[in-house]
């Protein structure tokens, strides 16, 4: 049977207050008492309810963590700093796995309300039009680190995509490129619309063009990748965006297996640089994401947010950086 905090103040001969004084530290108890409570409590092995503490105190010092795809490195990357961060301000995180499925987001968001965690944190993917309304609507905090922006008015943490599209694509311009690609997924809706606007602008700027026939959105993976060299025409492509960097290395061994030499023929630049990038040969240009600081600093909000704490900027863009490596020139 689970044991209670009744089992142990009975046992120790004590109220069930002292037995929960001394369960949250608070110095108001004599030595003896305490140690007299801790034997007990070590004896039962009693382990305070973490739920009942929350209903008494309004926290459970619990986060819940929406990812939509935990096997993906890019999102991993984020959850260690955010876990980091968790850990650092004592709260314990509760992950889980929406798919990018609009009705599973929704089961997880409520399941976790109905857990009492003091706060919600999405990490990256697309956030429905439901859903932004269930998260005005919330009774706890919400912050969002990897994907929406300022427009969307929720607390989020993001680089400029558009701002880094523009460097790269000026980039490849300047380096012979005239004939792009973008390769997007459904993880990162609204990133990938600031990559677009940001490549676009640069085109126009240089009289080029993005031909629709060019864009490919699919599920961020290096099969993926494959799937896509497959349906573009790349007779007609000198070089490639592609918001991740699993899509990109699909890209690049496709072409390099059907005699394509990148960069030679085919320049090719990703937005994540996880760890993926350097173990490619040749190793992948990439839009450097601070992913760890990303996920920490948006976690680091969401505590400010959870105990009252200022709020200067609510919407934070972190700086970027891009690697040009061996699949550019």
């Amino acid at each position: 049977m689970t044991v209670t905090i009744y089992d142990v103040a009975r046992e120790a001969r004590v109220s069930m207050a002292t037995v929960s004084r001394v369960v949250n530290g608070n110095q108001n108890v004599k030595p003896e008492t305490r140690d007299k409570v801790n034997d007990v409590i070590k004896r039962l092995n009693y382990r305070p309810n973490a739920v009942a503490r929350g209903l008494a105190s309004k926290r459970t010092t619990t986060v819940g963590v929406i990812i939509p795809d935990i096997s993906n490195i890019y999102y991993s990357q984020l959850a260690r700093g955010l876990e980091d961060i968790a850990t650092m301000y004592q709260y314990h995180s509760i992950i889980s796995n929406s798919d990018n499925d609009p009705y599973k987001e929704k089961e997880i968001f409520n399941n976790l309300l109905s857990k009492q965690v003091d706060g919600i944190i999405f990490l990256g993917g697309t956030i429905s039009e439901e859903m932004k309304e269930n998260i005005s609507n919330s009774s706890v905090p919400v912050v969002v680190s990897g994907t929406n922006g300022k427009d969307d008015n929720i607390a989020s943490v993001n680089i400029d995509f558009r701002a880094a599209a523009k460097e790269v694509t000026d980039h490849l311009i300047q380096s012979g490129a005239k004939n792009f690609a973008f390769v997007g997924g459904y993880y990162s809706k609204k990133a990938q619309e600031e990559v677009l606007k940001g490549l676009k602008e640069v085109l126009n700027d240089n009289h080029l063009s993005l031909a629709e026939e060019n864009i490919y959105h699919g599920n961020e993976t290096y099969k993926d990748g494959v799937k896509a060299f497959k349906e573009l025409d790349f007779s007609k492509i000198d070089a490639l965006l592609s918001i991740s960097d699993e899509q990109a290395i699909g890209i690049v061994h496709s072409a390099q297996d059907q005699q394509i030499n990148v960069p030679e023929d085919l320049q090719v630049i990703s937005f994540n640089n996880t760890r993926l990038v350097e173990m490619v040969r040749p190793q992948l240009s990439s839009v450097i994401q601070p992913l760890y600081d990303i996920g920490a600093v948006g976690m680091r909000l969401l505590t400010k947010y959870m105990k009252d704490e200022e709020i200067e900027d609510e919407n934070m863009i972190l700086p970027h950086r891009i690697e040009y490596r061996g699949t550019t020139q």
